[in-house]
């Protein structure tokens, strides 16, 4: 049984506001008879006194327009903008009746008077049915919203954990990819791209190494020079952390994101040997960032080479190995002191 029916007429609270003391009279003899709680008020003024000091909230308010002080329009208007409560409207006189202008007030339906008992309340369950509707969406809106939110923690975690996996294994590399994922969300913001798109960025970015679970420890910490099978092993971790995050169902292209960070404009990159725009405008962001952390920082084969020299390489291989457009989005973020790493 659904809560409509669950919903028995005492738990509403009508009040009904009418400066003719028969009609204001007839109405609530009516209301109460169909079992629902009721409140008069001979003003509109008084009505907005009652609303501002009774504390059970008042559901439906059924109002004449033509009242001394306030007329049912300025009520209808100032109950919309500090109560939540649904507005039907009555009158006696309908050659000067506006519908549009109630309706623009904030009404939820109106009948002309004399008033016909039975439509009177026909009307006041249809506007009860259409509340507890909308009250039925906003909590199922509600409940969706604190599911997506629990969803998206749990994401988080998720990934942060991932994330932590590959840094354990190599502490050498300790924190890059979080400096990276820092880097490459601020040049992608500098370019003007979408914040969508950049919360993609940010998972592909702290889970672009996973893939280095793969690698024996004794190679990521190996000091001096790797061997060539060494660097093949090593670069294997793109395809080893795409097929790590490929099942899982972001809703970005994270797995994608990883597999071609190591890609370069020319062609040159790896794994897939991709160039230009086939390469994913995440991954041209993600490469950048990546080569500006890596060379800054000490690795165990080598020393820091530092900043300069970092962003002397990607000024050096705009538009051959990097993407001009982020190249240019990244020297203009240097020359503004905001690329610094912790």
């Amino acid at each position: 049984m659904n809560e409509i029916n669950e919903k028995s007429p005492e738990h509403f609270h009508i009040m009904v506001v009418e400066d003719e003391e028969l009609i204001r009279d007839m109405i609530q003899q009516n209301i109460e008879w169909a079992g629902y709680e009721c409140t008069i008020a001979e003003s509109g003024i008084e009505a907005l006194k009652i609303l501002a000091g009774d504390s059970k909230k008042v559901d439906i308010i059924i109002t004449d327009i033509r009242m001394p002080d306030l007329n049912g329009i300025e009520l209808t208007k100032k109950v919309k903008e500090n109560y939540d409560s649904d507005i039907i409207v009555m009158t006696g006189f309908a050659e000067n009746f506006d519908y549009e202008k109630v309706i623009e007030s904030g009404a939820s339906d109106f009948f002309q008077k004399p008033i016909n008992p039975k439509e009177l309340m026909l009307r006041l369950k249809r506007v009860l049915k259409e509340r507890i509707l909308l009250a039925e969406r906003n909590r199922a809106d509600k409940e969706l919203k604190k599911n997506i939110e629990k969803l998206q923690n749990a994401q988080e975690q998720t990934v942060a954990a991932l994330a932590s996996t590959a840094e354990i294994r190599d502490p050498y590399t300790s924190g890059h990819q979080k400096n990276v994922t820092k880097l490459a969300c601020s040049i992608a913001e500098h370019m003007g791209l979408s914040s969508d798109l950049i919360k993609g960025l940010r998972i592909a970015g702290l889970l672009h190494d996973i893939g280095k679970i793969s690698v024996p420890a004794e190679i990521l910490s190996k000091p001096g020079k790797i061997t060539k099978d060494e660097r093949n092993i090593i670069k294997n971790h793109c395809q080893v952390g795409y097929d790590i995050l490929k099942g899982i169902e972001f809703q970005w292209p994270v797995a994608e994101i990883v597999l071609q960070h190591h890609e370069r404009m020319d062609g040159s990159g790896y794994p897939l040997g991709i160039q230009g725009e086939k390469i994913l405008l995440e991954a041209r962001v993600l490469a950048v960032a990546d080569v500006i952390e890596a060379m800054s920082s000490h690795r165990p084969y080598r020393a820091a080479l530092g900043l300069d020299e970092a962003l002397e390489e990607i000024r050096n291989k705009r538009g051959i190995l990097f993407d001009p457009v982020v190249v240019d989005a990244c020297l203009d973020l240097a020359s503004k002191g905001k690329v610094k790493f912790e």
